[in-house]
């Protein structure tokens, strides 16, 4: 008789909810479901609508590539469904509940629960910490941190620098270590070359483009891309910038930047949230990925461009650093510096020549380290008993 796989709950989003945290939630329940008996506990109310800066909090793409079997439970604004999400968690008889964690406002939501479940799941309650606190935290952030993290039995960190920044929150408790995964799943078998995509973006064919994607706001310095972007077109005028993301602020300060520089005309900037079929456009007409980023844990940015084989430049900010073999699979660069930026796109430029970037990503990506969490949950396991 086969042995009984052991039940593991995750709470976190996942679809209809869009975005890197659904994104993770879905690849988790991927690796996990061979192994074990999981279910997911998603949201019904994620972010209530005036908190959330973007358009929708809703994956509309066609194709439901993250698409995953969960019931949509919690509130992360009602006390009363907390407790009685705590008391449905309680009649699972699970052996191990998991809190996706990555943002300070669902302290309270994720500290109530736990702390409500603690006696029945006493060492069975893993805290996976995708960020510890926001990257534009006050002191309100870390007190509401401190809450929702303080019923942890003990935690998975998804980055060396989130590892260091736990400490001040697990009390002792142990912390694992893993990775983010690679996201592969935007290929499309119908893609094309990227030189038929250059022409339906208007880029000259023999133009090199680098690419910034995802969401906007400040922390992730855009605007210092854009001052770099204006130096490596006096010496590389044969390259286009292509933003690509959702702004969360006023696009106004860097439309009137781009304008500032005169470089209107080698700048295209598509302000939307990119819709899962879409996705692959962007990268495959990329020839380097920047993430110019003013702080940051890891960026599920820099493992979608792993996903389709493309190097990056990164500032040395957060844990990017850690992801990044050297003149390998990328570079990084100082943060807040538009001339770093020219010189890791220079040094991009004449490795070009002599490295092949795809090969020594696909090395790369066969060693991440997401794919061994079942073995991490095996030692929880152990360690509980």
């Amino acid at each position: 008789m086969a042995e009984e796989k052991r039940k593991i709950i995750i709470i976190g989003p996942s679809y209809p909810y869009r975005g890197g945290n659904a994104l993770f939630v879905s690849h988790t329940y991927q690796v996990l479901k061979n192994h074990f008996n999981v279910k997911v506990y998603n949201y019904k109310l994620l972010y209530p609508s005036f908190l959330f800066p973007g358009t929708t909090q809703y994956d509309e793409s066609d194709e439901k590539i993250f698409k995953i079997p969960g019931e949509r439970v919690i509130n992360s604004i009602s006390i009363f469904n907390w407790f009685s999400t705590a008391s449905k968690l309680k009649k699972e008889n699970a052996d191990l509940i998991i809190f996706d964690w990555w943002h300070p406002f669902f302290g309270l939501c994720h500290g109530v629960i736990s702390f409500l479940i603690r006696k029945k799941y006493k060492n069975k309650i893993l805290f996976i910490t995708e960020n510890v606190v926001s990257h534009e935290a006050n002191w309100f952030d870390k007190l509401l941190t401190k809450f929702g993290l303080a019923h942890a039995s003990d935690f998975l960190a998804l980055s060396k620098k989130v590892e260091e920044e736990l400490i001040r929150f697990s009390k002792g408790k142990k912390i694992y270590h893993s990775e983010l995964p690679i996201y592969d799943c935007y290929k499309n078998e119908k893609d094309v070359e990227g030189t038929l995509f250059k022409d339906e973006l208007g880029i000259e064919k023999n133009n090199k483009v680098i690419l910034f994607f995802g969401y906007v706001r400040k922390y992730k310095g855009l605007d210092i891309l854009i001052s770099a972007f204006s130096t490596i077109l006096k010496k590389h005028p044969d390259t286009t910038l292509l933003v690509v993301g959702e702004f969360y602020e006023k696009p106004d300060s860097y439309i009137k930047l781009i304008d500032g520089y005169k470089i209107h005309k080698q700048v295209i900037v598509i302000n939307r949230f990119v819709r899962n079929e879409e996705v692959s456009k962007y990268y495959l007409v990329a020839d380097v990925v920047v993430l110019p980023y003013r702080s940051a844990t890891q960026s599920g940015i820099l493992n979608v461009a792993y996903g389709f084989n493309k190097p990056v430049i990164v500032t040395d900010v957060g844990g990017l650093a850690e992801f990044v073999v050297e003149n390998k699979t990328g570079f990084v660069v100082k943060p807040d510096s538009p001339n770093a930026i020219l010189l890791g796109y220079e040094k991009f430029l004449e490795l070009s020549r002599l490295e092949n970037f795809a090969e020594n990503i696909q090395e790369y990506n066969q060693k991440n380290g997401f794919e061994n969490l079942p073995i991490i949950l095996n030692d929880i396991f152990e360690g509980s008993r």
